[in-house]
Protein backbone atom coordinates (compact mmCIF):
# COMPACT_ATOMS: atom_id res chain seq x y z
CA UNK A 1 0.00 0.00 0.00
CA UNK A 2 1.31 3.76 -0.85
CA UNK A 3 2.33 5.78 1.89
CA UNK A 4 0.69 9.17 1.75
CA UNK A 5 4.13 10.64 1.44
CA UNK A 6 5.08 8.90 -1.57
CA UNK A 7 1.51 9.70 -3.13
CA UNK A 8 2.24 13.35 -2.59
CA UNK A 9 5.99 13.69 -3.15
CA UNK A 10 4.78 11.82 -6.48
CA UNK A 11 2.37 14.29 -7.38
CA UNK A 12 4.37 17.46 -6.51
CA UNK A 13 7.37 16.11 -8.76
CA UNK A 14 5.18 16.46 -11.96
CA UNK A 15 4.85 19.91 -10.75
CA UNK A 16 8.65 19.67 -10.73
CA UNK A 17 8.81 20.26 -7.15
CA UNK A 18 10.79 18.15 -4.49
CA UNK A 19 10.61 17.61 -1.03
CA UNK A 20 13.79 18.54 1.21
CA UNK A 21 15.14 19.95 -2.13
CA UNK A 22 17.34 22.41 -2.85
CA UNK A 23 15.16 25.24 -5.24
CA UNK A 24 13.61 27.91 -3.92
CA UNK A 25 9.72 26.77 -4.92
CA UNK A 26 11.04 22.85 -2.92
CA UNK A 27 9.18 22.47 0.02
CA UNK A 28 11.33 21.61 3.50
CA UNK A 29 8.83 19.08 5.32
CA UNK A 30 9.45 19.09 8.85
CA UNK A 31 6.63 16.62 10.41
CA UNK A 32 5.85 13.71 8.74
CA UNK A 33 2.26 14.67 9.79
CA UNK A 34 2.13 16.87 6.89
CA UNK A 35 1.21 14.25 3.96
CA UNK A 36 -1.89 12.77 5.98
CA UNK A 37 -2.95 16.25 6.63
CA UNK A 38 -2.95 17.80 2.99
CA UNK A 39 -3.98 14.93 1.06
CA UNK A 40 -7.03 14.35 3.77
CA UNK A 41 -7.82 18.21 3.85
CA UNK A 42 -6.52 19.69 0.38
CA UNK A 43 -5.45 23.23 0.34
CA UNK A 44 -6.96 24.15 3.69
CA UNK A 45 -4.97 21.35 5.67
CA UNK A 46 -2.13 22.56 3.13
CA UNK A 47 -2.15 26.14 4.41
CA UNK A 48 -2.99 24.98 7.78
CA UNK A 49 0.04 22.80 7.84
CA UNK A 50 2.16 25.91 6.41
CA UNK A 51 1.15 27.73 9.43
CA UNK A 52 1.58 25.35 12.49
CA UNK A 53 5.77 25.25 11.04
CA UNK A 54 5.07 21.56 9.85
CA UNK A 55 7.00 22.81 6.32
CA UNK A 56 8.28 26.06 5.13
CA UNK A 57 9.37 27.07 1.72
CA UNK A 58 11.65 29.91 0.67
CA UNK A 59 9.45 30.95 -1.85
CA UNK A 60 5.64 30.08 -1.40
CA UNK A 61 4.60 32.15 -4.42
CA UNK A 62 7.20 29.96 -6.81
CA UNK A 63 5.36 26.91 -5.31
CA UNK A 64 1.99 27.64 -5.75
CA UNK A 65 2.31 28.89 -9.71
CA UNK A 66 3.40 25.23 -10.24
CA UNK A 67 1.21 23.43 -7.92
CA UNK A 68 -2.04 25.23 -9.82
CA UNK A 69 -0.43 25.38 -13.29
CA UNK A 70 0.25 20.95 -12.71
CA UNK A 71 -3.36 21.42 -11.08
CA UNK A 72 -2.61 19.37 -8.28
CA UNK A 73 -5.37 21.31 -6.19
CA UNK A 74 -7.57 19.47 -8.43
CA UNK A 75 -6.38 16.22 -7.53
CA UNK A 76 -6.35 16.05 -4.02
CA UNK A 77 -9.71 15.13 -3.63
CA UNK A 78 -11.79 17.05 -1.01
CA UNK A 79 -12.71 14.95 2.04
CA UNK A 80 -16.18 15.47 4.25
CA UNK A 81 -15.09 18.75 5.84
CA UNK A 82 -14.69 20.44 2.96
CA UNK A 83 -17.93 18.59 1.68
CA UNK A 84 -19.61 20.53 4.39
CA UNK A 85 -18.08 23.98 3.71
CA UNK A 86 -20.14 23.57 0.02
CA UNK A 87 -23.15 22.02 1.43
CA UNK A 88 -23.37 24.94 3.66
CA UNK A 89 -22.95 27.49 1.21
CA UNK A 90 -25.93 26.01 -0.95
CA UNK A 91 -28.04 26.02 1.82
CA UNK A 92 -27.42 29.56 3.03
CA UNK A 93 -26.61 32.74 2.65
CA UNK A 94 -23.01 33.39 4.04
CA UNK A 95 -23.11 37.26 2.61
CA UNK A 96 -26.14 38.04 4.31
CA UNK A 97 -27.33 41.75 5.67
CA UNK A 98 -26.49 39.93 8.87
CA UNK A 99 -23.14 38.38 7.70
CA UNK A 100 -21.76 41.03 6.17
CA UNK A 101 -19.96 42.90 8.66
CA UNK A 102 -17.83 39.87 10.11
CA UNK A 103 -15.11 40.14 7.16
CA UNK A 104 -15.28 43.66 8.67
CA UNK A 105 -14.52 42.91 11.96
CA UNK A 106 -12.08 40.00 11.49
CA UNK A 107 -9.97 41.21 8.55
CA UNK A 108 -10.22 44.80 7.64
CA UNK A 109 -10.13 46.23 11.84
CA UNK A 110 -6.86 43.97 12.44
CA UNK A 111 -4.82 46.79 12.79
CA UNK A 112 -4.20 50.42 10.72
CA UNK A 113 -0.87 49.89 11.73
CA UNK A 114 -0.55 46.53 10.06
CA UNK A 115 -1.81 48.24 6.63
CA UNK A 116 -0.40 51.43 6.73
CA UNK A 117 2.81 49.42 7.20
CA UNK A 118 2.20 47.32 3.84
CA UNK A 119 0.39 49.26 2.13
CA UNK A 120 0.88 52.38 -0.54
CA UNK A 121 1.05 55.97 1.05
CA UNK A 122 -3.04 56.23 -0.39
CA UNK A 123 -4.13 53.24 1.33
CA UNK A 124 -5.45 51.66 -1.58
CA UNK A 125 -6.19 47.81 -1.09
CA UNK A 126 -6.51 46.26 -4.31
CA UNK A 127 -4.66 45.67 -7.60
CA UNK A 128 -3.08 48.32 -9.01
CA UNK A 129 -2.18 49.25 -12.33
CA UNK A 130 1.43 48.75 -13.29
CA UNK A 131 1.55 49.68 -17.10
CA UNK A 132 3.99 52.41 -16.82
CA UNK A 133 4.29 52.91 -13.17
CA UNK A 134 8.01 52.53 -11.23
CA UNK A 135 6.09 51.68 -7.71
CA UNK A 136 3.60 50.58 -5.50
CA UNK A 137 2.72 53.90 -5.01
CA UNK A 138 2.52 55.16 -8.62
CA UNK A 139 0.91 52.07 -9.70
CA UNK A 140 -1.73 52.57 -7.37
CA UNK A 141 -2.61 55.95 -7.95
CA UNK A 142 -2.54 55.30 -11.66
CA UNK A 143 -5.01 52.61 -10.97
CA UNK A 144 -7.35 55.49 -9.29
CA UNK A 145 -6.95 57.45 -12.18
CA UNK A 146 -7.66 55.03 -14.95
CA UNK A 147 -11.25 54.21 -12.59
CA UNK A 148 -11.86 58.15 -12.89
CA UNK A 149 -11.35 57.91 -16.57
CA UNK A 150 -13.53 54.98 -16.67
CA UNK A 151 -16.34 56.49 -14.78
CA UNK A 152 -15.75 60.25 -16.61
CA UNK A 153 -15.22 61.78 -13.48
CA UNK A 154 -15.19 66.00 -13.30
CA UNK A 155 -16.13 68.42 -11.04
CA UNK A 156 -19.99 68.49 -9.67
CA UNK A 157 -20.35 64.34 -10.17
CA UNK A 158 -22.02 62.65 -7.57
CA UNK A 159 -20.48 59.23 -6.70
CA UNK A 160 -21.41 56.45 -3.89
CA UNK A 161 -18.86 53.86 -3.60
CA UNK A 162 -20.20 50.81 -2.14
CA UNK A 163 -16.55 49.42 -0.48
CA UNK A 164 -14.72 52.27 -0.06
CA UNK A 165 -11.88 50.99 1.60
CA UNK A 166 -9.79 53.70 3.74
CA UNK A 167 -11.24 56.30 1.23
CA UNK A 168 -8.50 56.26 -0.86
CA UNK A 169 -10.41 56.51 -4.36
CA UNK A 170 -13.10 58.96 -2.27
CA UNK A 171 -9.61 61.43 -1.66
CA UNK A 172 -7.86 61.24 -4.76
CA UNK A 173 -11.08 61.52 -6.86
CA UNK A 174 -12.36 64.49 -4.86
CA UNK A 175 -8.92 66.19 -4.64
CA UNK A 176 -8.12 65.57 -8.47
CA UNK A 177 -11.49 65.62 -10.15
CA UNK A 178 -13.75 68.10 -8.05
CA UNK A 179 -16.31 64.83 -7.52
CA UNK A 180 -18.28 65.03 -4.25
CA UNK A 181 -18.42 61.15 -2.18
CA UNK A 182 -20.36 59.07 -0.11
CA UNK A 183 -18.57 55.59 0.66
CA UNK A 184 -19.71 52.75 1.86
CA UNK A 185 -17.90 49.59 4.07
CA UNK A 186 -18.23 47.28 6.55
CA UNK A 187 -14.83 48.33 9.08
CA UNK A 188 -15.08 50.73 11.30
CA UNK A 189 -11.68 51.40 11.72
CA UNK A 190 -11.62 51.96 8.07
CA UNK A 191 -14.42 54.96 8.92
CA UNK A 192 -12.51 56.02 11.82
CA UNK A 193 -9.17 56.55 9.82
CA UNK A 194 -10.75 56.88 6.30
CA UNK A 195 -12.81 60.39 7.74
CA UNK A 196 -9.26 61.21 9.04
CA UNK A 197 -7.53 61.63 6.14
CA UNK A 198 -10.72 63.08 3.92
CA UNK A 199 -11.06 65.53 5.81
CA UNK A 200 -12.24 69.17 4.81
CA UNK A 201 -13.45 67.14 0.98
CA UNK A 202 -16.43 66.49 -0.27
CA UNK A 203 -16.26 62.84 1.36
CA UNK A 204 -18.99 61.14 3.61
CA UNK A 205 -17.87 57.70 4.96
CA UNK A 206 -20.63 55.70 6.49
CA UNK A 207 -20.53 52.25 8.41
CA UNK A 208 -23.51 50.49 6.17
CA UNK A 209 -24.38 47.60 4.37
CA UNK A 210 -24.38 48.50 0.42
CA UNK A 211 -28.25 47.38 0.64
CA UNK A 212 -29.39 49.68 2.43
CA UNK A 213 -28.05 52.73 0.47
CA UNK A 214 -30.03 55.43 -0.90
CA UNK A 215 -30.49 58.27 -3.19
CA UNK A 216 -29.64 58.90 -6.89
CA UNK A 217 -25.79 59.23 -8.10
CA UNK A 218 -24.15 60.13 -11.50
CA UNK A 219 -21.94 56.58 -10.79
CA UNK A 220 -21.93 53.89 -8.64
CA UNK A 221 -18.87 51.91 -8.11
CA UNK A 222 -17.07 49.48 -6.24
CA UNK A 223 -13.24 48.91 -6.11
CA UNK A 224 -12.91 45.48 -4.02
CA UNK A 225 -16.00 44.68 -2.49
CA UNK A 226 -17.92 41.99 -5.06
CA UNK A 227 -15.53 39.55 -3.99
CA UNK A 228 -17.62 39.61 -0.84
CA UNK A 229 -20.87 39.77 -2.03
CA UNK A 230 -21.76 35.99 -2.79
CA UNK A 231 -23.45 34.33 -5.55
CA UNK A 232 -26.57 34.65 -3.87
CA UNK A 233 -26.61 38.70 -3.80
CA UNK A 234 -24.97 39.20 -7.39
CA UNK A 235 -28.47 40.21 -8.74
CA UNK A 236 -29.37 42.24 -5.18
CA UNK A 237 -26.09 44.23 -5.70
CA UNK A 238 -26.94 45.27 -9.45
CA UNK A 239 -30.50 45.89 -8.34
CA UNK A 240 -29.00 48.68 -6.13
CA UNK A 241 -26.67 50.15 -8.93
CA UNK A 242 -29.92 50.36 -10.99
CA UNK A 243 -31.58 51.70 -7.84
CA UNK A 244 -28.77 54.17 -7.15
CA UNK A 245 -28.22 55.42 -10.51
CA UNK A 246 -29.12 59.06 -12.19
CA UNK A 247 -30.49 59.06 -15.71
CA UNK A 248 -27.73 58.15 -17.93
CA UNK A 249 -24.85 57.03 -14.90
CA UNK A 250 -22.03 54.73 -15.69
CA UNK A 251 -21.88 51.47 -13.50
CA UNK A 252 -18.02 50.49 -12.40
CA UNK A 253 -17.18 47.25 -10.99
CA UNK A 254 -13.28 46.05 -10.32
CA UNK A 255 -12.87 42.94 -8.82
CA UNK A 256 -11.20 39.43 -8.89
CA UNK A 257 -12.48 37.05 -10.62
CA UNK A 258 -12.72 32.77 -11.35
CA UNK A 259 -12.06 31.13 -14.71
CA UNK A 260 -15.08 28.72 -13.19
CA UNK A 261 -18.45 29.29 -11.35
CA UNK A 262 -18.38 28.46 -8.00
CA UNK A 263 -20.86 28.95 -5.00
CA UNK A 264 -17.61 28.88 -2.07
CA UNK A 265 -14.67 30.55 -1.37
CA UNK A 266 -10.51 28.59 -0.80
CA UNK A 267 -11.35 27.21 1.94
CA UNK A 268 -8.28 28.25 3.93
CA UNK A 269 -8.64 31.96 2.74
CA UNK A 270 -12.28 31.66 4.12
CA UNK A 271 -11.17 30.35 7.49
CA UNK A 272 -8.32 32.97 7.68
CA UNK A 273 -8.26 35.87 5.97
CA UNK A 274 -11.74 36.66 4.19
CA UNK A 275 -15.06 35.30 6.05
CA UNK A 276 -17.37 34.54 3.39
CA UNK A 277 -15.87 35.58 0.54
CA UNK A 278 -16.10 33.96 -3.15
CA UNK A 279 -14.86 35.38 -6.41
CA UNK A 280 -16.82 35.43 -9.33
CA UNK A 281 -17.66 34.13 -13.01
CA UNK A 282 -17.62 36.02 -16.15
CA UNK A 283 -21.05 33.67 -16.35
CA UNK A 284 -22.67 34.89 -12.61
CA UNK A 285 -21.51 38.57 -12.97
CA UNK A 286 -23.22 39.03 -16.73
CA UNK A 287 -26.28 37.08 -15.14
CA UNK A 288 -26.41 39.39 -12.46
CA UNK A 289 -26.48 42.30 -15.06
CA UNK A 290 -28.65 40.91 -17.95
CA UNK A 291 -32.02 42.60 -18.64
CA UNK A 292 -30.59 45.87 -16.25
CA UNK A 293 -27.07 47.01 -18.25
CA UNK A 294 -25.08 47.21 -21.55
CA UNK A 295 -21.75 45.85 -20.37
CA UNK A 296 -19.46 48.81 -22.36
CA UNK A 297 -15.62 47.35 -21.24
CA UNK A 298 -14.43 44.33 -19.66
CA UNK A 299 -10.79 44.88 -19.03
CA UNK A 300 -8.22 42.04 -17.36
CA UNK A 301 -4.84 42.95 -16.30
CA UNK A 302 -4.88 39.90 -13.13
CA UNK A 303 -0.98 39.70 -13.87
CA UNK A 304 -0.97 42.99 -12.30
CA UNK A 305 -2.08 41.57 -9.21
CA UNK A 306 1.31 39.57 -8.58
CA UNK A 307 3.18 42.57 -8.94
CA UNK A 308 1.35 44.57 -6.17
CA UNK A 309 0.63 41.33 -3.74
CA UNK A 310 5.12 40.75 -3.89
CA UNK A 311 5.15 44.70 -3.19
CA UNK A 312 2.41 43.95 -0.38
CA UNK A 313 4.75 41.27 0.68
CA UNK A 314 8.23 43.12 0.59
CA UNK A 315 6.80 46.59 2.84
CA UNK A 316 5.59 43.56 5.11
CA UNK A 317 8.62 41.83 5.69
CA UNK A 318 10.28 45.21 6.20
CA UNK A 319 7.80 46.49 8.54
CA UNK A 320 7.67 43.03 10.50
CA UNK A 321 9.89 44.07 13.31
CA UNK A 322 7.91 46.36 14.51
CA UNK A 323 4.43 44.83 14.71
CA UNK A 324 5.47 41.53 15.54
CA UNK A 325 5.35 42.06 19.27
CA UNK A 326 1.58 42.76 18.90
CA UNK A 327 0.85 39.92 16.27
CA UNK A 328 3.03 37.37 16.87
CA UNK A 329 4.90 34.33 14.94
CA UNK A 330 1.53 32.46 14.22
CA UNK A 331 -0.02 35.45 12.26
CA UNK A 332 3.17 36.18 10.81
CA UNK A 333 3.03 32.66 8.73
CA UNK A 334 -0.56 33.17 7.95
CA UNK A 335 -0.02 36.77 6.75
CA UNK A 336 3.03 35.34 4.68
CA UNK A 337 1.57 32.64 3.06
CA UNK A 338 -2.11 34.55 2.41
CA UNK A 339 0.22 37.02 0.37
CA UNK A 340 2.29 34.96 -1.22
CA UNK A 341 0.38 31.72 -1.70
CA UNK A 342 -2.29 34.65 -3.63
CA UNK A 343 0.58 35.56 -5.48
CA UNK A 344 1.17 32.69 -7.05
CA UNK A 345 -2.28 32.26 -7.62
CA UNK A 346 -2.43 35.44 -10.04
CA UNK A 347 0.81 34.21 -11.82
CA UNK A 348 -0.55 30.90 -12.90
CA UNK A 349 -3.98 32.88 -14.06
CA UNK A 350 -5.88 31.19 -11.55
CA UNK A 351 -7.29 34.22 -10.62
CA UNK A 352 -7.89 37.41 -12.96
CA UNK A 353 -8.37 41.09 -12.27
CA UNK A 354 -11.30 42.57 -14.05
CA UNK A 355 -12.27 46.20 -14.50
CA UNK A 356 -15.99 46.40 -15.69
CA UNK A 357 -17.28 49.42 -17.16
CA UNK A 358 -21.64 48.96 -17.80
CA UNK A 359 -24.39 51.38 -18.21
CA UNK A 360 -28.15 51.55 -18.76
CA UNK A 361 -29.73 50.26 -21.96
CA UNK A 362 -30.74 53.42 -23.95
CA UNK A 363 -27.76 55.67 -22.32
CA UNK A 364 -24.69 57.18 -24.94
CA UNK A 365 -22.01 54.67 -25.01
CA UNK A 366 -18.90 56.44 -23.02
CA UNK A 367 -15.19 56.71 -24.41
CA UNK A 368 -14.68 52.97 -24.07
CA UNK A 369 -10.55 53.43 -25.09
CA UNK A 370 -9.72 53.29 -21.11
CA UNK A 371 -6.68 51.42 -20.80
Amino acid sequence: METSQKILSEMLETATIQVNGGNPWDIQVHNERFYDRTLQDSSLGLGEAYMDGWWDCEAIDQFIDRVLRAHLDEKVKNNTRLLWHVLRAKLFNRQSSGKAFEVGIRHYDLGNDLYRAMLDKRLNYTCAYWKTARNLDEAQEAKLELVCKKIGAKPGMQILELGCGWGSFAKYAAEKHGVSVLGLTVSKEQVALGMELCKGLPVELRLQDYREVQGKYDAVISIGVMEHVGYKNYRTYMEVVDRCLKEGGIGFVHTIGGNQSGTTGEPWTDKYIFPNGMLPSIAQLGAAMEGLFVMEDWQNFGPYYDNTLMAWHANFEQAWPDLKEKYGERFYRMWRYYLLSSAGAFRSRGQQLWQIVFTRPGTPQPDCRFS
